[in-house]
Parts: C-alpha cells; sequence; structure tokens
C-alpha cells in the first residue's frame, strides 16, 4: 500500500456560492450544514483523513468566518501527530492584490506554501461534494501508471453530458480528449469511452491528483485560472494524464435542487450516501448535545439529530437538524430543518420577534429552514412548481422550493404558497 505521507491535500472552498443562495448569504459554499449535524467541508476532510492524507489545506475566501470557526474547532492533531489541517485563505502580496479568481488560480496563489510542504504529490478536492473514496486506491493507480496528472473519472450518460467536463480515455487509461460539458451530438460521438449504452462517457468529478513538479510548472507558465476548463484541456496536450475510475456515489451539492434531494434521500432506510460506515466515518464537531426529546409525534423517514425537542408533531421525509424545537399541532413534510446554534434563554431579547423554533400549528412542506429561524404560530408553507424563483419579505423560492434564510422570522398566520 502506498505511504500517503507525500501527498497534500488541498480543498477548494473560496467560490461564491451563488447558486446555493441564500444558503450562501453569511456563510461560504463548504459550511453549509449537511444531513443535520455536518457541514459540506466535512467530507473531504474526512475522506482525506480516512485515506492516511493528514496534512490538509482548506483555500477560503467568501463569508469564510463561519468554515474557519468550524475547521478550528473540529481538526485538530494532538501533539504526538504530525498531520495537520490548515486554512490558506486568500491575501493581498507585493506581487499580487487580486482575489482568487478561479479554482487554478486559488492555487496558484499558494505555490509557495505548497512548496513548503515538500510534498510529492496534489491532491485538489471540491469542497462541495458528496462521495466517500478511499484516495490510496487512487494515488496507488497514479504512481503505477507514473502519470503526471490522474483525473478522477464516473460512468456519465447522455443526458447527464452538458453538466460535466466528458474524458475521451484510450484502453491504457490515458486521458486523450477533453471537453467542458458538451452537448454537441457529433463531439459526443467522438468522446465515447464506455461499451455500455445506458452510460457510454466519462465524466470529471473535479478530483486531480498531481505531480508537484508539474503542477508548478503548469500554473507558473501559464495564466490559466481554472483547472476544469483550462489547466486539464491544456495538459493533455503536453503531459501524461490518466483517468482513475470511480463508480461509488457522488454528488456535485451546487444547486439548492441538488442540495434539497441529496439531503433527502439520507432519510431513506438504504440511502443512497451511508453516513453509518465505522471504519470510513464521516466526522464533525462534538458538541455534547443530550438525545432528542420526542413526545406524542408521528414520525416516518425522518433523520434527527442530537438536542431537538419534538412534541405533538407529525413529521415525514424530513430532516431535523440540531436543536430543534417543534411545538404542538405542527406538521413538517419533504423540507429541511437547520436548527439552531443555541439555545435561547427565557427572556431572551430577541424573542420579542417569537421564539427560536417553529411554532404551534404550523405547516411547512417542500421547504428549507435555514438556521435560528423563528416560524411562529400558523405558517403554511407550501412548494412552489419547479423552476420558480421569487424573492419575498424574509423568504425565498429557488426551483419551487421555499427557503427560510438564516435568522428569519415569519410572523404568525403567515402563508407562503403558490
Amino acid at each position: 500500500m502506498t505511504t500517503m505521507d507525500d501527498v497534500l491535500g488541498v480543498i477548494l472552498g473560496g467560490g461564491r456560492g451563488a447558486r446555493l443562495y441564500p444558503l450562501t448569504m453569511e456563510r461560504s459554499k463548504p459550511a453549509v450544514p449537511m444531513a443535520g449535524k455536518f457541514r459540506l467541508i466535512d467530507i473531504p476532510i474526512s475522506n482525506c483523513i480516512n485515506s492516511g492524507i493528514f496534512r490538509i489545506a482548506v483555500l477560503t475566501q467568501f463569508n469564510s468566518v463561519s468554515l474557519h470557526r468550524h475547521i478550528s474547532r473540529t481538526y485538530n492533531f494532538d501533539a504526538f501527530h504530525t498531520g495537520w489541517v490548515q486554512i490558506w485563505a486568500a491575501e493581498q502580496t507585493v506581487e499580487n492584490t487580486n482575489w482568487y479568481q478561479g479554482t487554478a488560480d486559488a492555487v496558484r496563489k499558494q505555490l509557495l506554501e505548497i512548496s513548503s510542504t515538500r510534498a510529492s504529490n496534489i491532491l485538489i478536492l471540491a469542497g462541495d461534494h458528496l462521495y466517500r473514496m478511499d484516495y490510496r486506491k487512487m494515488t496507488d493507480f497514479h504512481i503505477e501508471k507514473n502519470a503526471d496528472i490522474t483525473v478522477a473519472v464516473q460512468p456519465v450518460a447522455t443526458a447527464d453530458c452538458s453538466r460535466f467536463g466528458i474524458l475521451k480515455r484510450a484502453g491504457n487509461y490515458q486521458i486523450t480528449d477533453f471537453h467542458e460539458k458538451p452537448s454537441d451530438p457529433m463531439v459526443l460521438q467522438n468522446i465515447i469511452s464506455r461499451d455500455d449504452p445506458e452510460r457510454p462517457y466519462l465524466g470529471s468529478m473535479g478530483i486531480y491528483l498531481f505531480k508537484t513538479k508539474v503542477l508548478m510548472e503548469l500554473l507558473k507558465n501559464y495564466d490559466h485560472d481554472d483547472f476544469g476548463s483550462h489547466v486539464i484541456p491544456a495538459a493533455i496536450k503536453s503531459h501524461k494524464v490518466y483517468g482513475f475510475n470511480f463508480d461509488g456515489f457522488w454528488e456535485d451539492i451546487g444547486t439548492i435542487r441538488s442540495f434539497y434531494t441529496a439531503n433527502l434521500a439520507l432519510t431513506e432506510p438504504d440511502p443512497p450516501f451511508n453516513f453509518y460506515d465505522q471504519k470510513f466515518p464521516i466526522y464533525s464537531h462534538p458538541r455534547f448535545l443530550p438525545g432528542s426529546n420526542i413526545e406524542k409525534s408521528t414520525m416516518e423517514k425522518v433523520l434527527i439529530a442530537e438536542g431537538c425537542r419534538i412534541e405533538h408533531a407529525t413529521i415525514k421525509h424530513s430532516i431535523i437538524g440540531l436543536r430543534s424545537q417543534i411545538r404542538g399541532g405542527t406538521t413538517i413534510i419533504d423540507s429541511i430543518l437547520m436548527g439552531n446554534d443555541y439555545y435561547e434563554r427565557p427572556g431572551s431579547p430577541e424573542a420579542s420577534a417569537g421564539a427560536l423554533e417553529i411554532s404551534m400549528d404550523c405547516y411547512i412542506e417542500g421547504a428549507i429552514i435555514d438556521k435560528n429561524a423563528r416560524i411562529n404560530k400558523g405558517t403554511i408553507i407550501k412548494p412552489f412548481p419547479a423552476g420558480t424563483d421569487i424573492d419575498g419579505d424574509g423568504w425565498v423560492v429557488r426551483d419551487g422550493i421555499v427557503i427560510i434564510p438564516k435568522s428569519g422570522v415569519l410572523p404568525a398566520g403567515t402563508v407562503i404558497a403558490p
């Protein structure tokens, strides 16, 4: 088995996250809560740790305070461990005063830090994907092929090609062509890589393993801003670029719809992504909360985090996040409640806008309720047709899904419906 001491994990966490707005209104995309108690950034960091990669850098830029707080509280190795998880924030220098201009530019601006680690290989990861992967297998493949760059690839159906960078791979696994989100039938015909009529193409997963010297050369000698659109297509012509097969579950949590769907899929008895894998766990910040208290409630396919209190409610096919408070007579269907960051003390000044809870006699369906929301008595929320986008007063609709932003307040009797 390959030693992973010479691999540096670099996680890209600096994107604006416009397609996940308003969940990214006050936080970066990798800091968005997931599955009731985790954050998106926990996925790639946990994959690194479980793969034996203990030197991990997270590149940040927009709305990064909560992401910095989460990482600093969660990922601290002890004094007898040589590993670390560091935050490499965008910064102004004498040579450059600009923000990160893209994924490749972000890494370019940190080449000095990368060089100081003396790592032989650099693993570039996205901070907003949901998947479980043992990077040791990819590293073994990378070394066996003596590849300059290895790209993780997965089978893709024809209908999904416009969502991916599609690669043409030869029989020896070397990539010979690349097209970003192709839709032209003539182009698609020339980049088929698999003898599978259902999934004949190979799509890039946005996971790249570089020899360090190759990464340095490509980023210093060329002004490429993005790995998928610029660096990889150019490198194919001059370097040995190989495609590593991955056929497990993988989801890009890049839109409100994909975020909503991926979360609710976790409520199924056999979810596509398994958080219950004891040998390959997903880590997060330990909060030491009490168990959830549930009184005279009806539930079906519900994932409930710690510290909740639920009384006389009906909940179906939903995620109930940390410290959620749900009062009597309320019905919640097909919804994601992110929970609360704290328990509110009696007499709190903020309580004048309503308690930190889903109050009595509410009906919530097809919604995402961000953290610390105050949903007052008798509120009704129903989903809109798919594709609908609306900016309301204290609420928004994206692709038909109603979203209550972080710390949002809905007065008693509010109705949000088509």
